[in-house]
Formats: structure tokens, sequence, C-alpha cells
């Protein structure tokens, strides 16, 4: 479809479809002193192509016409333009039914005969819902793209998780992401928090795979005065202190049989006991918990409960690994590179085979690894390019050449053109040619002949 020029300074597009040749004529005249830009059609169906074609921003619509009445044009336009505002256009008799189009979606109805002061004032009304309506809107899609912005990528991998945390977001569901080490699986996390109800409220993040048992517990739960050795005081758990907002439980597959089983209760019940303590503190959080290991997996061998396995994968969301998303590479390094880039004196910019050896290599550490590479490469050039010598060594040593195999000759073609070279030094002489490269003349002889072929 077509779409009618934007701006602020251009005209207000009107598709006039009314049947009366002689007062379409006469009232376009009338509209285009007014600087609108104009178009005319004499039926309903020819209203439809003209709209197929290109965009307009308001359309008059006359009510009675032949073939295509008004009602049936405007409800075609609704359904398939809904962005098109429609007055319609009508006559004494028809009054009523000029309210019933209103019911079905027209901005506004003039009654023939109207004055111009009344056409322009509906237009200009019209116009300012549709400007209110636009910027609303761009509202709505700039609140839904908070949350996303460390997590680069176009692919049909992320996008695919950008609708999943779209969905997930806005309730109050449990969430599971699931991934290898390094994919993002935080800012995921973060993503899901930002772009809740919750959004105000905080947002803690426990490391579950970095405690001890004991200190994982104290941590998440707190504790009273002498519960252990060194708890001189009360100490407010994590559980309390996010109580409002997100607990993110990181490494959840990390967590000790006896942590699950108080994790369990919180998540069903929102209670728990600090250590060392009888009283129950009751808490309001929504918990989000990631691994990089296979939990059902870890069911099935008894060394994670199941009962909080289906607890915490009410809504799980796996963020996939970077060779799975191969056209994002390039996408991440250049933002990790311009992020990079402020704390030196002039961008940095990949060179072309820096760009090649980083887009074919596999990340087993994924974005985590490319990030941490392109700041070791920024900080070790001394000219705005980073070209391959800056990369780590690892990347240029497993660089797959096989992706490359038409760069490069096969050993018969490089064979060939020895022979040649040979040849013609010898000045066609195919004896003393074949002495040099130890050949059998005939053999040179057929290696060229296949050659022509």
């Amino acid at each position: 479809m077509g779409h009618s020029k934007s701006g602020p300074n251009r005209k207000t597009t009107i598709l006039l479809i009314d049947d009366d040749a002689t007062f379409s004529k006469v009232f376009s005249r009338e509209l285009l002193r007014m600087d609108y830009e104009v178009g005319i059609v004499s039926a309903g169906h020819k209203g439809l192509e003209a709209l197929g074609k290109r965009d307009y921003d308001i359309v008059l619509l006359d009510l009675c016409m032949p073939e295509v009445d008004g009602l049936t044009v405007l409800s075609s336009i609704k359904e398939n333009h809904p962005e098109t505002t429609v007055i319609m256009l009508t006559g004494y008799a028809t009054v009523d039914t000029a309210i019933k189009s209103m019911k079905m979606g027209a901005f506004d109805y003039l009654t023939k005969p109207f004055r111009l002061d009344e056409v322009k004032l509906s237009i200009e009304k019209a116009m300012e819902t549709k400007r209110l309506t636009e910027s609303n809107v761009k509202l709505k899609q700039g609140l839904s793209e908070r949350g996303f912005s460390e997590m680069i990528g176009e692919s049909k991998a992320m996008r695919k998780v950008f609708d999943l945390i779209n969905k997930v977001a806005p309730l109050d569901s449990t969430v599971l992401l699931l991934g290898e080490s390094g994919t993002g699986k935080e800012l995921a996390s973060r993503a899901i928090h930002r772009r809740s109800l919750r959004a105000d409220e905080p947002f803690v993040l426990v490391d579950c795979g970095a405690l001890q048992e004991n200190l994982l517990e104290s941590e998440l739960f707190g504790h009273e005065k002498g519960a252990f050795t060194g708890a001189i005081k009360r100490k407010h758990g994590l559980f309390e202190a996010a109580s409002g907002g997100t607990v993110f439980l990181d490494e959840i597959g990390d967590v000790s049989p006896s942590t699950q089983t108080k994790l369990l209760r919180v998540i069903e019940t929102g209670e728990f006991r600090r250590l060392g303590s009888t009283e129950t503190v009751q808490v309001d959080v929504r918990i989000v918990a990631a691994t990089n290991r296979d939990l059902e997996k870890m069911v099935a061998d008894g060394v994670f409960r199941q009962d909080l396995f289906y607890r915490l994968n009410v809504f799980h969301i796996r963020i996939p690994p970077l060779r799975e998303r191969n056209g994002d590479i390039l996408l991440l390094a250049d933002y990790f590179l311009k992020k990079k880039s402020r704390f030196f004196n002039e961008p940095r910019n990949l060179s072309e085979t820096a760009r090649e050896v980083i887009s074919n290599s596999d990340w087993p550490g994924n974005v985590r690894e490319l990030e941490n590479a392109i700041e070791r490469a920024a900080i070790l050039s001394d000219s705005p390019e980073i070209g391959l010598d800056h990369l780590p060594g690892s990347l240029t040593r497993s660089f797959s050449f096989s992706k490359r195999v038409g760069d490069y000759k096969t050993l018969v073609e490089i064979e060939d053109e020895y022979i040649r070279f040979i040849l013609d030094k010898c000045g066609g002489n195919r004896g003393k040619a074949a002495a040099i490269l130890g050949l059998d003349p005939k053999t040179i002889y057929r290696r060229l002949k296949e050659d022509r072929a």
C-alpha cells in the first residue's frame, strides 16, 4: 500500500466519495481553496480501490449511493483502513442512518446542504483527534520498547523472546529463564521486571551458585541475632528487601535440597521464617528464576524437587545461544563497541576482516564472551580501526576457512597454473617442461587438454 507524505507541514489528504458529479466538482474546488489535497471518486467500490493505492487522512463519504451504499463502504474502511477517519455526507431524510454510521465508527456526519465553515471545523476536529491518537500510539510504543535497551537482537529467535517477555511481564506469573551461560538471562529478568506492574518496586538479584547453603539462606530469609556464630544482630533477608517487587534467583539449579524446600514454601504461601526465629514473615514478591542446567533431568535424578520445578516452570523462556542467532552478532559487536568507545578519545570501528572473523565465530561463551572480546580489542587498538591482531587468538585460530571456500583455489587448479607457468618459461617445449616438473610429456598434454575442455 502507498503512503501519504508525512511531516508537520504536509497538507491534509481528503478522498471525496460521492456519485453526484456536479456536487463533487464544486465541493472539491472549495476544499482545494482551503488548502487540502483532494481526490475524487464517483462510487463506493472506486473509493475502496483508491484507498488500496494510497493513504488518505479523511474520507468524505456520501451515505446514499447506487450499487454500494455508504454504510457498506464505511464498514470496509473501518475493517481494512482503521487509521482513516470517515465523515459522512447525508441528506435530511437519512439523519437516522447517519447516526447509525457514527455507531459504526464514523467520526462525524454533515447534513446537506452544509456551510463550508461547518466542513472546515469538522475536518480540523477530525485531524486533531487523529494527531492525539497517533501521539498516544507512539507513547505506548515507547513504553513497549522500555526494558529492552540492552537486549540487542533482530533475529527471529530474539523476536520470539521479546514477544514472550511482553506477554508474561504484566502478569504476576513465576518465570523460568533457560539458556547457556552468557546468553543474557539476567537482562531478560530485568526486562520482565521493568515491563511489569512492579516496575517501580525493588528488583533484587540473588546468585544462588555463588553462596554456600547457610549463607544463601541467610541472604534470602535473613536471621535473628545469635542464630549462628557471627550473627551479632538481626538481619532482614533479600525477600523482605524485595517485597512488592521482583526477586531474580540466578543459577537456581545450584540450590541445595534444604533451601529448595524453603523456596517452595515462599512461592506457595509468600511466607518464611528468618534463621533462628519462630516468627513468620509475609512478603509479596514475584519470582523469576534462571538456570543453565537441565532441571528436568535433575528432577529425574532426584536432586531437584519436582514440585518446586513445576512452581518455577509456570512460564519458561529459552534464551538462545549466540550461534543460533548469527545475524545478531555484528549488531551486538557494534553496540558494545559504541558503548566502550566513550572511554576513548575517538570512536572505534571494526575492520572488514575483523567483522568477518567475529561473525563466523561460534562464541561458546555467548554474549558475555563477545562483549569481553570487543572491550579487550578496543583497549588494545591504538587507532580507530580494530583489526585481526586486536581480537583474541582463540578467535583467529578457530576461524573456519571452510566458510570461505569460494575464495580459495583447489590443489588441481594450482598445479595446472604451475604447469602452464613452466611451459611458458620453456617456450612451449613440453619435453623440457616435463623434465623440470618431473612429469611425462603426455601427462602435461592431458592436463592442459582437460583444462581447455
